[in-house]
């Protein structure tokens, strides 16, 4: 199983195991990581924001329009931010790092 490192606000890293075909946001919730994912995945929010190194970055697909259009409204946007949602684990992903943002907008709430 591939695995995904989740470092934390305060700067812990979480080594979590991942399922191929799991979201990145699936992964999170099922190991207790603190990542919000309001609309549940349907990419209709941007609380599963994630922020990857460079290297990581490039090595995935390019985001959506609309992926992007939802990026706008995170806080703590950066160039290599992406949603969680919409991160499929693959084996070639395996040792994947991720950055959590220190904070989150959930337009529901705000």
């Amino acid at each position: 199983m591939p695995r995904v490192i989740f470092v934390t606000a305060d700067g812990a890293e979480v080594a979590c195991e991942a399922e191929v075909g799991a979201t990145v946001l699936e992964v999170a919730q099922a190991n207790d990581i603190d990542i919000e994912g309001a609309c549940e995945g349907c990419m209709a929010c941007s609380t599963c924001h994630v922020i990857l190194p460079e290297d990581w970055y490039d090595r995935l697909p390019e985001p959506s329009e609309e992926e992007e259009d939802m990026l706008d409204l995170a806080m703590g946007l950066t160039a290599t931010s992406r949603l969680g949602c919409q991160i499929e684990i693959t084996a070639a992903l395996d040792g994947l790092v991720l950055k959590l943002p220190r904070q989150t907008r959930n337009l529901l709430l705000d």
